[in-house]
C-alpha cells in the first residue's frame, strides 16, 4: 500500500518540523531555564499538559492535512480502499495510539534515569540541563533508527520478526528478565573512565572543567552519555511498535518526537512516586505482546489491518489498568524499605 506522505516529497515538512522543536526546545532551555534550579512538580505538571495540547493540536492538523492530501490525489484513496474522511481518520489515530504507545514504554526511562542521576549524585538543580541535551540526542537517534525502519519494514519477513521480537521482549518482562542498567558495570562508563580523563567532582552545570591545567569531563557529562546510550536500548522496542501500529514513516516521526519531547516535564512529574506503579511494566509488557501479536499474525488475519480504533483501545485499557490496578493493591513493604 503507498505510503500517503512519501518522504521524497515531503522532505520539507520533516525538516520545517524539526527546526520548529528545535527553535522552541532552544528557546525553552535560553529563556525559562537560564539558571540552574529544580523543577517543581507544578512546573513539570503546566510543561507536560502544553506538550501534550500541542500534539492534539497537531493530531487535529493531521487529520485535515491528510485529507487535502488524499482529495489531491484520488489514486491513493483508490489504493487504500476506503473514502478520504476514514482514511484521514485513520490516521490520526495512529498517531494518537503511536503517541500513547511510546509515551508509556518512555516511562520505563524514568527508572533508569533515576538510577543514573542517583549513581552520579547529580542534584536536582542540574538534571533538567542533562535531560535537555539528552532529548537532542534522542530526536536525532530517533530520526536515523525511523528512516533505516521505514526502508527495512516495508519488507514483510522483517515486519513478522519483529514482531516477534516483541513478544519475545513482552514475555520476558513477564518472567521477570526486564534488562536492568547498572552504571556500575556499563561497558560504556568504563571505556570512558579509562581513555578520557573524568572529574570526581561537579564543576556547577558545565559538561568540561580544568583541573590544575587539565581539562576533565565531568559527571554530568557522563551522565549524559548513559542516557543516550538508554535512549538507544529503549528505541529498539519503541520504535518497531509504532511501526506496528501504521506504516506511514511521517505519522511514526511526528508521534515519536511529541511522546519523547516532554520527557523531561514527564521525569519530573513522575520520579518522586514513580514506583507506585509497580504494575506498570505488566501492562507495558502485554502492550508489547499485543503490538507484537499484530504485526506477526494479526493484521494478515483481518485482511492486511487490524483495526486501528480496536487497537487504540486495547493499548489504553492495558497501560490504564495497569495504572489501576497499582493503586488499589500498593506494593509491599520489605523490612528495612525506604
Amino acid at each position: 500500500m503507498p505510503h500517503i506522505f512519501p518522504f521524497s516529497e515531503f522532505w520539507w515538512f520533516y525538516g520545517i518540523f524539526s527546526v520548529i522543536v528545535g527553535v522552541v526546545l532552544y528557546l525553552s532551555l535560553r529563556l525559562f531555564h537560564r539558571d540552574p534550579e529544580s523543577v517543581t512538580a507544578s512546573k513539570a505538571a503546566k510543561s507536560a499538559l502544553s506538550w501534550f495540547a500541542l500534539a492534539l493540536l497537531f493530531n487535529l492538523f493531521l487529520y485535515y492535512f491528510t485529507g487535502w492530501r488524499l482529495h489531491q490525489h484520488p489514486e491513493l484513496v483508490a489504493a487504500h480502499g476506503a473514502p478520504p474522511e476514514q482514511i484521514a481518520y485513520s490516521t490520526a489515530l495512529e498517531f494518537l495510539s503511536g503517541y500513547l504507545v511510546e509515551k508509556a514504554l518512555a516511562v520505563d526511562n524514568l527508572f533508569v534515569f533515576i538510577v543514573i542521576f542517583r549513581f552520579f549524585s547529580i542534584p536536582a538543580q542540574f538534571q533538567h540541563r542533562v535531560l535537555f541535551y539528552g532529548l537532542f540526542g534522542a530526536i536525532v537517534l530517533r530520526a536515523i533508527f525511523i528512516s533505516i525502519g521505514s526502508f527495512v519494514m516495508s519488507i514483510h519477513i522483517v515486519v513478522v520478526l519483529f514482531g516477534l521480537f516483541l513478544m519475545y521482549q513482552g514475555f520476558s518482562v513477564l518472567r521477570g528478565k526486564d534488562p536492568e542498567i547498572d552504571p556500575e558495570k556499563n561497558a560504556v562508563l568504563r571505556l570512558l573512565n579509562r581513555y578520557l580523563p573524568v572529574s570526581r567532582t561537579l564543576d556547577g552545570q558545565n559538561f568540561f572543567t580544568v583541573e590544575n591545567g587539565k581539562r576533565f569531563v565531568t559527571p554530568l557529562f557522563v551522565a549524559l552519555i548513559l542516557i543516550e546510550i538508554t535512549d538507544i536500548m529503549f528505541a529498539f522496542d519503541s520504535v518497531p511498535a509504532i511501526f506496528g501500529l501504521t506504516n506511514e514513516p511521517l505519522v511514526v516521526f511526528t508521534s515519536n518526537i511529541f511522546a519523547v519531547i516532554d520527557l523531561r516535564a514527564l521525569y519530573f512529574l513522575l520520579a518522586a512516586f514513580i514506583h507506585k506503579f509497580h504494575f506498570l511494566n505488566v501492562g507495558l509488557a502485554f502492550v508489547l505482546i499485543f503490538i507484537g501479536s499484530k504485526m506477526s499474525f494479526l493484521d494478515s488475519y483481518f485482511g492486511g489491518k487490524f483495526p486501528t480504533q480496536l487497537s487504540l483501545l486495547i493499548v489504553v485499557a492495558l497501560i490504564l489498568g495497569s495504572i489501576v490496578f497499582s493503586l488499589f493493591k500498593p506494593p509491599k513493604e520489605q523490612p528495612g524499605e525506604e
